[in-house]
């Protein structure tokens, strides 16, 4: 989805990250615009990890500041900007291996709906009330014919999507996906990728991967870190022919 250029949905700008003297992020500017996929590249101790981190809260800045929609959460925590529509996906989803893909929704429904607090011991009529909609979550990607089969006995790329699914549930505004293809064979890339593709149509992603094939198929903007600090940024075909970002993955490799 293409989006005006000064429509950004997360601002950072000078971000740093200092750990006992050693900076892994250095005042790195990063504006990702609201409708798209924004991905985060960058050779092997290049910080995209710890900005990531930064971004998502789990770690908390040295220096900087990360507006959401306009709002300062430099200082919030991953629960807080969760409740804003800021979800990292594979983090903060859960997903149960001894209850079915339909529960495991239903489970990420009953969050959304109660806060942190599960309430397990809600009676099965009211929790049956969920299922409608944990069924559409499911189709959405692509697990309809899985609905009942335990989390645990899935392929490693459909539990992917079933946390893709579970995530989809706390209906965020934002996704942001930690290296979504890691540890895949390529068809679960391919089918992984494409449901990416089709769940961007409404929401804006953000994520680190580094499978740079994914990264030319699927992003609308790129932002290339080395040494803590931005490289380049622009798209697949600007930051590809950039000579300092060539330097940088042949000199240091990638992950």
């Amino acid at each position: 989805m293409t989006s005006p250029a000064n429509d950004v949905i997360l601002s950072a700008q000078g971000l740093t990250k200092r750990f006992a003297g050693f900076v892994a992020v250095n005042g790195v500017n990063l504006d990702v615009r609201r409708g798209s996929i924004h991905a985060l590249i960058g050779p092997n101790g290049a910080g995209k990890t710890t900005c990531f981190n930064l971004l998502t809260k789990f770690l908390q800045p040295s220096a900087g500041c990360i507006r959401f929609n306009g709002r300062d959460i430099t200082r919030m925590s991953p629960a807080a900007i969760a409740h804003m529509g800021v979800i990292r996906s594979f983090q903060i989803s859960a997903v149960f291996p001894q209850l079915t893909v339909l529960e495991n929704v239903r489970v990420a429904l009953q969050r959304r709906q109660r806060g942190d607090s599960f309430d397990f011991w809600r009676s099965e009529k009211v929790l049956a009330e969920l299922d409608g909609d944990a069924l559409h979550r499911v189709e959405e990607v692509g697990l309809v014919d899985y609905a009942t089969s335990q989390a645990g006995d899935l392929s490693y790329g459909r539990k992917r999507a079933l946390e893709i699914a579970t995530t989809l549930a706390l209906e965020p505004e934002m996704m942001l996906l930690d290296e979504p293809m890691a540890g895949m064979a390529q068809e679960d890339v391919t089918r992984i990728s494409a449901l990416i593709r089709r769940i961007s149509a409404k929401r804006t992603i953000l994520m680190v991967e580094h499978n740079l094939s994914v990264v030319a198929d699927l992003s609308d903007r790129i932002t290339v870190l080395a040494r803590g600090e931005v490289l380049a940024e622009g798209s697949y075909d600007e930051v590809s022919k950039d000579p300092q970002v060539v330097e940088a993955y042949i000199g240091g490799g990638h992950e």
